[in-house]
């Protein structure tokens, strides 16, 4: 059973951009003066065998919360009560000594959690089976992907037995059907009696493993403890108000702030705004924006990223992948990012909107914008694609050779 009551002081830690995109990502500076709480009069129980989703966008305090519970941050007041043995599994690289095998580090965490050498070799062939990893098992783990880490490092928290299992995002870095193994394996540790504790932006996955969840926003509890679809249903609302509110008047923005974005519109094929874009028409984005205090702007990346309505991610746009950055850009002006056809079925988006100025972040907006999509006749066919396989539609040509 977990009852917490507590209001954790730290940094701000910004999470990164659609899953850790490598240039996108920056610690913002705050002043020394500054106080800023990760967490404040966040309480909660959970019961034994209880699997909860901890739901909330970045900056949130999804992660915090979990490094409080896993006991790798102290919170500055208030108490966390914790009944049993606790395996947690959060950002890549912590837990593991990288000079060691994975042979080694999984006895090294079998002993951290209290188990001896006799219970750690009982489970020893399962966490290696689990992980898939049997031909760089003596291998030091500094060596190993990002993948191979996560693998190891989820299969030695799920088998050795812990009496709660924390989980944060990193799943991600895995494949999907190592993905789907792993919901697989915390489902089988719930039905044994033990409590998971889960944090995704993946809906699906949510919806999936947990029965409950609490979604939390600004570092407090927005949702308590509730039926995991009715906390998945008040977070996508709560994406949804925020995309309405002006761009410019947006205070919920993270980054160093000499790139400011202060307005997000879609136009058609004539550069005539629309409200409504069609499947398969072109289509003109323009992100203006203002430079502050930054005389010389050099670098600059700028990413749109196109979420459905249930927050699956369809596509990521951005100069620095299709292109290059911009060697400078004026002091006020547009950035423009063209699709030819549009390959969006229809449907209710969500925009999260980024610019970079030499890797680093100054200004990201979560649910920037909203956009609406109808369906078009993208493959000049005639024939719409059907609503129930929305999706990210693809050029494809056929043909039959004989056998």
């Amino acid at each position: 059973m977990l009852n917490k009551s507590f209001a954790p002081q730290s940094d701000t830690l910004y999470g990164t951009f659609l899953n850790r995109l490598k240039n996108l990502k920056q610690v913002a500076k705050k002043k020394e003066t500054e106080e800023f709480w990760a967490l404040r009069d966040v309480s909660f129980e959970i019961k034994q065998g209880d699997r909860v989703g901890i739901i909330g966008r970045n900056g949130a305090g999804k992660s915090t919360l979990l490094k409080i519970l896993s006991r790798i941050t102290p919170p500055t007041t208030g108490r966390i009560e914790l009944g049993g043995r606790v395996a947690s599994l959060l950002e890549v690289g912590t837990g593991f000594h990288g000079d060691l095998s994975g042979r080694e580090n999984i006895y090294l965490n079998g002993s951290i959690l209290g188990m001896t050498q006799k219970e750690i070799t009982k489970k020893f062939d399962e966490i290696i089976a689990f992980a898939e990893i049997e031909k760089f098992l003596d291998t030091p783990v500094k060596r190993y992907s990002s993948g191979m880490y996560v693998r190891l490092a989820f299969a030695v928290a799920a088998h050795l037995e812990p009496d709660i299992l924390i989980v944060d995002e990193v799943l991600a870095v895995g494949d999907a059907s190592f993905q789907e193994k792993c919901l697989g394996k915390m489902k089988d540790v719930s039905r044994e009696g033990r409590t998971v504790l889960f944090v995704s932006h993946n809906m699906a996955s949510l919806t999936n493993l947990c029965s409950q969840g609490i979604v939390l926003q600004k570092g407090k509890i927005d949702l308590p403890l509730s039926d995991i679809h009715t906390a998945v249903n008040h977070y996508l609302q709560l994406a949804q108000k925020q995309a309405l509110i002006d761009l410019k008047n947006r205070t919920d923005r993270d980054g160093e702030g000499k790139i400011r974005l202060i307005s997000f519109s879609t136009y058609d094929q004539n550069d005539s705004a629309i409200d409504i874009m069609i499947t398969g028409n072109k289509v003109i984005f323009k992100i203006n924006y203002e430079c502050i205090n930054n005389p010389n702007p050099t670098g600059i990346t700028v990413a749109i990223a196109i979420y459905g309505s249930d927050g699956t991610l369809f596509s990521v746009l951005g100069n620095e992948f299709s292109s290059r950055a911009f060697a400078t850009i004026p002091q006020q002006g547009t950035f423009s990012c063209v699709l030819e056809k549009l390959p969006v079925t229809s449907g209710s988006y969500i925009i999260n909107l980024a610019v970079s100025q030499n890797g680093i972040m100054q200004d990201w907006v979560q649910e920037a914008a909203k956009i609406v999509i109808e369906d078009g006749d993208y493959y000049g066919t005639g024939k719409i694609v059907p609503s129930t396989h929305r999706s990210i539609l693809i050029e494809n040509n056929w043909g039959v050779n004989e056998a």
